[in-house]
């Protein structure tokens, strides 16, 4: 009886030890295969308020396979970390102008639109997924040593740019002044890259110049729709107005654009009031807004005006002169815009974080978006190099040519 019940124990506790096994095993491997979130300790700001069917576990096993295996893990802070993960975030959308900016490009950011900063003084954009030069800007570092519109940049310094966003590529070509940054640059046309060494200065974004020609002709030269750019503007469209003459050249060759209203303004003194000057397309998200000029119109249908564009005009020069021709104001005469279109809000993330995301894209008035090519020419000009290297300028002779042959 005694060892019937032993034996009774036994397997009682026998049990109990593999009921408890399977239970660890159990707990271990459930344990082992949760939810990779469920790994993460300590989440500040987890909540969120927007639905979505993602499935994130892969975001967070990498993270916590960058932990654990990483040889540069300790290199770079969580914090930074997730900079990186909101750069790849936005970029994710395929749109070169939408970019988060951590701590340090932010600054560099707010630097670069306020007007005045240091660095060689040219324009730099993506393009057909190359960083290429918009423009360099009139009497600068990038203008004195030769670059030009279109160049593409394959170096800075060394560093390759296969990749690069734009705001890298500015922190990589600013520094001190006096210093010297090396850019090597494919031109169009061209099979060898050249190397350019440029002194770098501080930039100050020129707007205007006019020049009142002895043959009836007045030229205004229109570098960049700054915040002042309207009011500069109206005095040299007063000074064309005192020379008596009806010829006017508007050359916004090199104008990488800036102040949407800046360009409305100056549109509204060459097309009636209440004509579209410029749409913003939102998408699904919100109703287009259509700008319309302000008036009154200052020109009579006497005024003979021709504008001249190259692959350096961009954004707002894109807007003015395909309003103006599609009114049927002027005449444009050069070479394919750069074709940069679209609106970007710059929305502050935390303190010391932005987001710049575009939210719309600009349509001249007979619908076209100026994103998806720029604008063509009434009258196609190409400026060659040999044209660079002689300083010769076809587009203005072209120009010249046109409005002397009219009465």
């Amino acid at each position: 009886m005694i060892k019937r019940n032993y034996r009774t124990i036994i397997y009682a506790l026998a049990s109990l030890v593999l009921v408890f096994g399977v239970f660890s095993f159990g707990t271990y491997i459930g344990y082992s295969r949760r939810p990779e979130i469920e790994k993460v300790l300590s989440l500040a700001n987890k909540e969120t308020q927007v639905e979505t069917s993602a499935d994130f576990d892969a975001f967070w096993k990498v993270w916590n396979t960058l932990n654990d295996k990483s040889l540069y893990t300790k290199k770079i802070s969580d914090q930074e970390r997730v900079w990186g993960a909101a750069q790849g975030l936005a970029s994710s959308l395929g749109d070169p102008y939408t970019v988060f900016f951590p701590p340090e490009e932010n600054i560099l950011f707010k630097e670069e639109i306020q007007g005045s900063f240091g660095g060689i003084g040219a324009e730099v954009a993506i393009k057909s997924d190359i960083l290429t030069i918009v423009t360099p800007l009139k009497n600068t570092p990038a203008q004195k040593a030769g670059v030009r519109a279109g160049d593409k940049i394959l170096k800075i310094n060394s560093v390759d740019t296969n990749g690069m966003t734009v705001e890298k590529a500015i922190s990589l070509i600013r520094g001190p002044e006096n210093s010297v940054v090396t850019l090597t640059i494919l031109r169009t046309g061209e099979r060898q890259t050249r190397e350019f060494k440029i002194t770098r200065a501080t930039i100050d974004v020129p707007v205007i110049d006019t020049e009142v020609r002895n043959d009836g002709i007045f030229i205004i030269k229109f570098y960049s729709f700054s915040e002042n750019s309207a009011q500069l503007f109206r005095d040299a469209i007063k000074q064309f107005i005192d020379s008596g003459y009806h010829k006017m050249v508007i050359d916004m060759r090199g104008n990488p654009g800036g102040y949407l209203d800046s360009a409305v303004n100056i549109g509204s003194w060459f097309i009636d009031e209440g004509k579209t000057i410029v749409t913003e397309d939102f998408g699904i998200s919100r109703d287009m807004e259509i700008y319309r000029s302000y008036g009154p119109r200052l020109f009579t249908d006497k005024l003979q005006l021709v504008v001249l564009v190259d692959k350096g005009s961009a954004s707002a020069s894109e807007i003015l002169a395909g309003a103006l021709r599609e009114h049927g104001v002027a005449t444009i005469i050069g070479e394919q815009t750069f074709g940069k279109g679209s609106v970007q809000e710059l929305i502050p993330i935390t303190p010391t974080t932005s987001l710049k995301v575009t939210v719309a894209k600009w349509l001249i008035p007979n619908g076209l978006s100026i994103s998806d090519a720029g604008l063509t020419p009434d009258i196609k000009v190409p400026m060659t190099n040999a044209d660079f290297d002689a300083k010769r300028d076809p587009q203005m002779d072209k120009a010249i040519e046109v409005l002397q042959a009219k009465p």
